[in-house]
């Protein structure tokens, strides 16, 4: 995909690697291998501004996260980084997160789906990250551990929350209280992971499942991802229900693409999307 394509240009990167690998789908890698993709905030306020971008660019309908190497996906906040004086250091991107959390993603809501091909080590925000991504594929030798409790921190950008709901109070508690390494395949029985591949595989099951996604309805992605996550966050059903569909209903039944789909299906022919309004 050309970047010429863009109806925006990306932002400049100097910590991730952006690619374009399908139609339709970004691929944003973590490219710092040497420090096990371990993210300073500046980092995680580059990523920040990808993911808004993503959102905003038509497109673009699927992203994907990952890590450079196949050692870790992302072993978490740079712990160098917090140690180090930061008196002189006014400007909070330096000393913050982001609204949206470690990498721009533990705290997002969003708008299109991202999968994560979590690829060795996804400790503390690295395994954040996977608790907020929508669909999570794993190598074999991927892990997802909260290590906070061996070096007197916390995870506070987002996992408490979603490793209860995800998982259950005491599968939460054993996580959160004694820093419990996560393997692959138990991670897929625990339900956070759809597939488990090879370790050279996983980049490429991702685009694979992106490149199905992507030749959807773009209007049909947003709207079920935000009905599903909307559920997630409300107790109840039926508010769930009502919040999204008073959204999103009208925009999408009487949108561009639902006319183009339920059109194609009766000339029994392919869809032919155009990017989305909502």
């Amino acid at each position: 995909m050309a970047r010429s394509s863009f109806t925006t240009a990306p932002p400049e990167v100097r910590y991730v690697l952006l690619t374009f690998p399908a139609p339709h789908v970004l691929l944003v890698t973590i490219n710092l291998a040497k420090q096990m993709n371990s993210l300073p905030v500046a980092a995680c306020w580059e990523m920040d501004r990808v993911w808004k971008w993503f959102d905003a660019e038509d497109e673009l309908r699927v992203g994907i996260v990952t890590g450079a190497g196949n050692k870790a996906f992302s072993a978490g906040m740079d712990l160098k980084e917090h140690q180090a004086p930061n008196s002189t250091n006014s400007s909070p991107d330096l000393t913050h997160y982001p609204p949206t959390g470690f990498a721009g993603l533990t705290r997002r809501v969003g708008k299109k789906p991202i999968i994560a091909a979590v690829n060795g080590h996804a400790h503390g925000g690295g395994f954040e990250i996977a608790l907020n991504s929508d669909i999570v594929l794993a190598s074999r030798n991927a892990t997802f551990r909260l290590p906070d409790v061996m070096r007197g921190t916390a995870a506070l950008e987002g996992a408490f929350p979603r490793i209860c709901r995800t998982f259950g109070l005491q599968r939460a508690m054993l996580l959160a209280l004694t820093a419990y390494t996560l393997g692959a395949v138990e991670a897929k029985e625990w339900g956070l992971v759809a597939q488990v591949v090879g370790e050279e595989d996983v980049v490429r099951e991702a685009v694979k499942m992106a490149n199905l996604m992507a030749g959807f309805s773009p209007d049909s992605l947003i709207v079920s991802r935000a009905g599903v996550r909307q559920a997630w966050e409300t107790a109840s059903v039926d508010q769930s229900t009502s919040i999204i569909s008073e959204k999103y209903a009208k925009a999408l039944m009487s949108g561009e693409n639902a006319l183009e789909g339920m059109k194609a299906f009766k000339e029994k022919r392919a869809p032919k999307w155009t990017g989305s309004k909502l």
